[in-house]
């Protein structure tokens, strides 16, 4: 049984992961971390998840290297997560990433990081959107450049990231398979006169509002059809089941960096 670590315990993903980390039989809750000033330090965590007691006091990330664990899962920020990641390179534990808004350097210290621990980084853990991925691929590659694409994806109003991460995924996914260069083609927004829509252009329009928990529709737009893959979760116990099984998968690994592909045992494309 591995011992996890959850940095982000106060946020919607963190109260999730409890759960999920619960419902295995091969994980075992040790560690909660929240923020130095979060409301929720001192509480226990099955409680704050609306559970059973866990036996687990929620603590200030920066008790990290006090706290024993095996696999650190985070859904905290871009800077508290690159503390983990540093933070448990010292403990010689595996990382499942799903904190997104990453920025080039901090990215960086992570890819780093991938050579002395085994790093489990998605901007998804759900089964379903990684076979998504799969079809998209197949799609983009039959229809090519004979459609136009767009990604639009919603979330709930607290969201702070834009496009989510799993829209930029699918994104490059698309890009990838038609030849295409993301940072170059992607179009984030429109308005006023735009003129006519470029061919190559893969464009990104985003819903925040209410409390939907994810959704993603990638619609590939031709003459006479137009086809639509979308997946659409409903609970985030999608995610934090998935982030679960990649944590007790991740810390059986030697270092290296790894997606829920590999997790899934599905190499998308292959």
């Amino acid at each position: 049984m591995y011992r996890v670590a959850i940095n982000g315990v106060a946020g919607r993903m963190g109260r999730e992961l409890v759960t999920a980390v619960a419902r295995r039989d091969d994980l075992k809750l040790t560690a909660a971390f929240d923020a130095p000033d979060g409301a929720t330090i001192g509480q226990d965590a099955g409680r704050l998840a609306g559970g059973e007691d866990a036996g687990v006091c929620v603590t200030e990330s920066a008790s990290m290297n006090d706290a024993e664990f095996d696999v650190v899962i985070d859904f905290s920020s871009p800077a508290a997560c690159v503390e983990a990641v540093e933070r448990a390179i010292e403990k010689n534990a595996a990382i499942v990433i799903g904190t997104t808004g990453l920025s080039a350097d901090q990215q960086a210290v992570i890819d780093r990081s991938a050579q002395r621990v085994s790093i489990v980084q998605a901007p998804n853990y759900s089964a379903g959107v990684n076979l998504s991925l799969d079809l998209l691929r197949t799609a983009a590659r039959v229809l090519g450049d004979s459609v136009d694409i767009e990604i639009i994806e919603g979330h709930h109003r607290n969201k702070v990231d834009a496009p989510s991460g799993t829209a930029l995924k699918m994104g490059e996914v698309v890009a990838e398979t038609t030849g295409r260069d993301l940072e170059h083609d992607a179009v984030y927004a429109r308005q006023g006169h735009t003129g006519v829509r470029d061919r190559r252009s893969i464009g990104f329009q985003t819903i925040r509002g209410g409390d939907i928990v994810g959704e993603h529709t990638v619609l590939f737009a031709g003459d006479g059809e137009r086809i639509e893959i979308t997946h659409k979760a409903s609970s985030r116990q999608t995610f934090a089941g998935g982030a679960a099984r990649a944590a007790a998968w991740a810390a059986g690994q030697s270092p290296g960096h790894y997606d829920m592909a590999d997790v899934l045992e599905l190499r998308i494309g292959d």
